[in-house]
């Protein structure tokens, strides 16, 4: 690992150390505006640069295993990250109930609208026209379409409670239904239909992805990842492993005192309380959407899809079990049905999605459509 690697890992622990020894004293000056501010800039330096260094881990583990290996890994890690916050949250504060709605609806507005947007932007104006695979991106589609309108959408319109809520039973039985539909596309991400996830062979007309090499993150998807594992020996496997979960664990102990940092900077503002859930938001996905950004530049767009759409899934089919697991044993409510103008956008950006990813060609013009709604999103934020 390189020298930066293990600056950082020296100052996430170091950080751990002193939030362990004197967090409670810290964090009891958290009325003074100054001390506040203090140390949420420590506390999100620190988390957003140890969310760099899972990145960097998991795309040297995704250059050893190959596609679609390496952006899982890393979508997992970072959804991990997340539901770390969103529970330190809610079990922290005393008025959290649709902080996990909040959170995933802003990731998918970041990722499916503002990161894509931007990346087909570059992409296109730097491109002209790019390759992916239209099978991955399809099977991503099916399993994201269902899981946000179980999840956001459909507490809305059940009787059995009025606002927006399920009942006991209903989420057990919707959790059951996520996780298992969650994770019976990655076992066909994994297996069967793993080729869905890689380069397709370049067609006429198309802007061809780079030849795969040992300096690109994903340099093994040429061969499916068949012959990552021997050329990068899985001898390194475990190190980077190992480092991954080294600069993952600070985020996840540091997760309670940005918590109450968080929670009590809003209350004090009196911001929106959606904005609690964009800002976990922007400090997990930040890195990963950095990543797909690089990737779209480099050409590599199916791996900036992989990123992009891999995020969504994780994203919803994780947090939504998560979020009811911790409202069922704390007793607290979970509200997670949208409000009618997200339900509207969901929609919106779900359609649009379909259509971006129904053909084999991306345009500057479909990036562009897909920012303005980013933008939409972000006035209705302060503006509902």
């Amino acid at each position: 690992m390189m020298a930066s690697g293990w600056t950082r890992l020296v100052c996430a622990w170091a950080t751990v150390g002193a939030f362990v020894l004197f967090g409670y004293d810290m964090l009891a000056q958290i009325g003074n505006p100054l001390v506040a501010l203090g140390l949420f800039t420590w506390l999100i330096g620190i988390i957003v640069w140890s969310a760099f260094g899972v990145v960097h881990e998991a795309e040297e583990l995704a250059e050893i295993l190959g596609e679609p290996y390496g952006t899982l890994i890393l979508t997992l890690s970072i959804v991990i990250i997340e539901v770390a916050l969103i529970a330190a949250v809610m079990l922290g504060a005393k008025q959290a109930s649709t902080l996990g709605r909040d959170t995933m609806f802003a990731v998918l507005m970041i990722v499916l609208n503002g990161v894509v947007g931007l990346g087909l932007l570059v992409g296109g104006m730097r491109h002209h026209q790019q390759s992916y695979n239209l099978q991955g991106a399809s099977a991503y589609l099916a399993v994201i379409i269902p899981l946000t309108t179980i999840s956001l959408v459909l507490p809305n319109f059940t009787i059995s409670t009025v606002d927006g809520s399920l009942t006991a039973v209903q989420a057990v039985f919707f959790s059951i239904f996520t996780l298992a539909l969650y994770g019976i596309f990655l076992v066909l991400q994994t297996g069967r239909h793993q080729s869905f996830f890689i380069y397709p062979p370049p067609s006429p007309g198309l802007a061809a992805p780079p030849k795969p090499d040992a300096s690109t993150a994903d340099g093994d998807t040429a061969n499916g990842g068949e012959g990552g594992a021997a050329h990068g020996g899985r001898a390194k496997i475990l190190p980077h492993l190992a480092l991954l979960l080294a600069n993952i664990l600070p985020i996840v102990i540091l997760s309670k005192s940005l918590a109450a940092v968080l929670d009590h900077g809003i209350a004090s503002l009196g911001a929106p309380p959606a904005l609690g859930g964009i800002l976990i938001a922007l400090v997990v996905f930040t890195p990963e959407g950095i990543s797909a950004l690089k990737a779209v530049a480099a050409n590599q767009l199916q791996r900036a899809i992989n990123l992009c759409l891999g995020a969504a899934t994780s994203t919803v089919g994780l947090t939504v079990p998560a979020v009811l697991a911790i409202g069922l044993m704390t007793g607290q409510p979970v509200v997670l049905g949208l409000s009618m103008t997200n339900m509207v956008l969901l929609a919106t950006t779900l359609i649009l999605n379909t259509l971006t990813f129904s053909g084999p060609r991306t345009t500057v013009l479909e990036g562009a459509v897909h920012l303005v709604m980013f933008f939409v999103f972000l006035v209705l934020v302060f503006s509902p």
